[in-house]
């Protein structure tokens, strides 16, 4: 199998080392428009080697798009003009609704699976690619209806392979979805660090700053490129969830305010149910692996 991946970076990059450690394919090309990070993905050995677009994806048995959102909107049209019939074609990215309105009439949509795997660090470029990065992690496919059911199989199976868990919605869904659980905390975090910076003292601040401050403010480090589409592409749900967290915000900052410590004591243990949530089981998540077996045996 020949796999071919547009953009080494973090998620890129990561598919690849693990794809290849599960010797799913026999070959990894790479697309890569950064010059540098094409040379590092070769050096790091994440791919076979780099090509460019139009040759890179000929004669592929599956395309993994892994570039900004707002990149993608050029290059997935793209992609499905130059693939051959047999080639099955899925994306990263982390919003869906208006790349999928982009492709819904393309004759070749059917070869292509949207996805979201919902992972990542807030590190960026090939030399952050990490194996292991999707275990045990969700990954979203979205308008499953609107993809063939041996391309639909193929991306399950790859998923599969990664130790991913799969959960199937709407790109409408997926968008709300994502703007309250990565979207949001993006975008409290890029808050939090301007925040502490225009502080004068800052520089004091910052030497007294422990865990609890840098595993929050650690989202604030991503890529700007990545995300500054995504709040583009995702904005009215993202203000949605913006909107819906500062009224949080100010509810606990009036009790503190108004000295209502008994209310500001409910907020918290309220708070803590979330460890509950966290640590259970989810039932809109799910795992078909009989299905994801057959098809993808029937297409072999």
């Amino acid at each position: 199998m020949k796999i071919t991946i547009i953009g080494v970076g973090l998620i890129g990059g990561s598919f690849a080392k693990d794809l290849r450690l599960a010797r799913f394919a026999t070959e990894f090309v790479g697309v890569e428009a950064n010059k540098s990070h094409a040379q590092e993905a070769l050096k790091l050995g994440l791919v076979d080697r780099v090509e460019p677009l139009e040759k890179g994806i000929k004669n592929s048995d599956l395309v993994i798009i892994a570039i900004p959102v707002d990149k993608e909107l050029e290059v997935l049209p793209a992609v499905l003009d130059g693939i051959d019939r047999g080639t099955t074609v899925t994306d990263m990215g982390s919003t869906k609704k208006v790349i999928t309105e982009l492709v819904k009439s393309h004759p070749r949509r059917k070869q292509f699976i949207a996805a979201h795997p919902m992972s990542g660090t807030e590190n960026s470029g090939p030399t952050a690619a990490i194996e292991g990065l999707f275990k045990g992690k969700i990954a979203i496919v979205c308008d499953q209806e609107n993809s063939g059911p041996q391309h639909l199989a193929l991306v399950e199976k790859m998923f599969q392979v990664l130790g991913m868990d799969i959960a199937y919605m709407s790109s409408d869904e997926q968008d709300h979805s994502t703007a309250f659980v990565s979207h949001l905390p993006h975008a409290a975090a890029f808050a939090l660090a301007n925040a502490v910076q225009d502080k004068e003292d800052r520089g004091i601040i910052f030497d007294l700053a422990s865990g609890g401050f840098r595993s929050t403010v650690r989202l604030a480090k991503s890529s700007c490129s990545m995300w500054k589409p995504i709040f583009e592409q995702n904005s009215h749900y993202v203000v949605n969830s913006l909107d819906v967290y500062i009224q949080h915000l100010q509810q606990f900052r009036d009790c503190i305010k108004n000295n209502q410590f008994d209310k500001l004591q409910d907020l918290i243990l309220n708070a803590n149910k979330i460890r509950t949530i966290l640590e259970g089981e989810n039932p809109h998540f799910i795992k078909n692996e009989e299905k994801i077996v057959k098809l993808y045996t029937k297409q072999q």
